[in-house]
């Protein structure tokens, strides 16, 4: 199974100290985590401030690392666009914290996985 993280995703560890990767594995099993070139691209912007978020995109750049990257052939979209776009041609879950990004893949039927109560990740079939 395809799992697709975004880059607040990628943040959770430092964030609220849950490792998401590991999270992900006890909602759906062996899975295949993947992240886009922009997700990878944002992280490393965002490391260059100060800071707990730096500090958190610091880290979610390395656990970008642990994730096949992939090139968004939608260069034209917002980075959302281009997650929700590639989620729904390869069927892939999403774990994402951002509300906006998470109501548009629900009402296009992909699963999400968020982060619950600020302390464990749980899955909403889309």
């Amino acid at each position: 199974m395809l799992v697709l993280f975004d880059t607040n995703a990628l943040m959770i560890p430092v964030q609220f100290g849950v490792d998401v990767f590991t999270g992900v594995e006890e909602l759906v099993g062996a899975f295949e985590p993947v992240t886009l070139e922009d997700v990878k691209d944002e992280l490393a912007g965002l490391s260059r401030g100060r800071g707990r978020d730096a500090a958190a995109a610091r880290v979610g750049a390395t656990l970008a690392a642990r994730c096949s990257l992939v090139k968004s052939p939608y260069q034209d979209v917002a980075v959302d666009d281009r997650i929700v776009r590639y989620a729904e041609e390869h069927r892939c879950v999403v774990v994402t914290n951002d509300r906006h990004l998470r109501e548009e893949l629900l009402c296009r039927h992909i699963d999400v996985i968020y982060l619950r109560e600020k302390k464990r990740l749980e899955i909403i079939r889309g």
